[in-house]
């Protein structure tokens, strides 16, 4: 079938509702260094099956290892006015700098411009002000565009949706990668700020982030059939028009062939979506509770507020899945990572729970959370894992 195509906001761009995510088929987390045949090999085919699909948005960063490097040696060979290519340069460092990492990142990638530049990671507020300021990157990122060196500005973040919400509100850039799919709606309210300002909207990793649905459990399929999770997942996204595209993280030419074929049912997900919806939330209210379900968020503060900085939302977020869904991998996965990552994904898990009676004043569950957090800390733990990008 031909590709689906979304305007991508102010942008303009028709943007393919899949995106060749170039985070995850790299030979290396490492910058620099040769890069093996097969590894290259690799690549250049996942961008060709990309291309065949109607896949014509790339995306990377400069903080994905060899990616810009190896994709360096295939996109000067396509014809350029058929791709949209997106980088993304940490904004956490002065102008300068961030004009130096764009320059070595255009050098790599081969390439005369961008199509998209993201700020990358706008995770805190604190980056963001820094971000803004005079002669700061977004002014350098500016004086880019200016010069024809990328055609819109954006920012990539997996920050708390107040923080994203702020950003959009400046009115500076033109779309926004964020996090948004079935198992976690947090940023509902970043979708429609973006939606006032008119950006493009950018899912980062429904496949991953959104369940490690190419490995679901038993359950979870069941549960999701006649689609597979990772089908009833892009559905659930796409249905909603405020979502221009999702990201494919493919590390070989057939990780995109389920997401092209889930497209073909999307003129039924307002049918199938629901009907899904429905059998997962009764298996979470069998497992946890009805009323657990409908209010466990009620007066969670934000890790910030939390005495050892406890991130007690996520963490009973993933529990939840965990425990009703056989959702445990994912939650595993994620969990591990607390206290690893950084700004990346903040806060700590529950290995020390402090007195917690004043932090969670507002939560109809103050008693039962600490029990909770114990739990899942008991379920969940395993050893601490750092980040990809900060992995040897």
């Amino acid at each position: 079938m031909k590709m689906l195509t979304r305007r991508f906001g102010r942008t303009r761009l028709e943007m393919p509702v899949l995106s060749c995510g170039g985070m995850r088929f790299q030979h290396s987390w490492k910058d620099g260094g040769d890069v093996p045949e097969d590894s290259q090999r690799n690549v250049e085919a996942t961008v060709e099956r990309a291309l065949g699909h109607g896949i014509n948005h790339i995306e990377t960063a400069r903080g994905y290892g060899s990616s810009e490097l190896q994709l360096g040696k295939i996109l000067p060979r396509l014809p350029r006015e058929s791709l949209i290519v997106q980088t993304k340069v940490s904004p956490e460092c002065d102008g300068a700098k961030f004009r130096e990492t764009f320059d070595l990142s255009m050098s790599l990638l081969r390439l005369d411009h961008v199509d998209l530049l993201g700020l990358h990671g706008i995770n805190s507020r604190e980056i963001l002000e820094g971000a803004l300021k005079p002669g700061g990157p977004l002014s350098v990122a500016r004086e880019l565009q200016k010069d024809g060196r990328c055609r819109f500005i954006g920012l990539s973040t997996h920050g708390h949706c107040d923080v994203i919400c702020d950003a959009i509100e400046t009115g500076e850039f033109d779309y926004v990668n964020l996090h948004w799919y079935w198992v976690n709606r947090s940023n509902a309210r970043a979708l429609e700020a973006a939606a006032r300002h008119d950006l493009g909207v950018f899912i980062i990793s429904p496949s991953d982030k959104g369940g490690k649905l190419y490995e679901p459990p038993d359950k979870l399929a069941r549960l999701c059939a006649p689609l597979s999770p990772m089908a009833f997942n892009d559905l659930f996204c796409l249905r909603n028009p405020g979502i221009h595209t999702i990201s494919v993280g493919a590390s070989r030419p057939g990780d995109f062939d389920e997401h092209v074929c889930s497209l073909a049912l999307l003129p039924q997900a307002d049918a199938l979506v629901p009907q899904i919806e429905a059998r997962l939330n009764a298996a979470m209210e069998e497992a946890l509770g009805k009323e657990w379900c409908a209010r466990w968020e009620e007066g969670i503060p934000p890790w910030e507020a939390v005495p050892g900085e406890i991130n007690i939302w996520e963490i009973l977020r993933l529990s939840n899945y965990a425990k009703s869904l056989d959702m445990l991998a994912f939650g595993k996965m994620r969990y591990n990572l607390l206290g690893q990552a950084g700004h990346w994904f903040p806060g700590k898990n529950a290995a020390e729970i402090p007195d917690l009676q004043r932090a969670l004043s507002g939560s109809p569950f103050q008693e039962l959370i600490p029990a909770a957090l114990r739990e899942a800390h008991e379920l969940l733990f395993d050893k601490p894992v750092a980040r990809l990008s900060t992995a040897d």
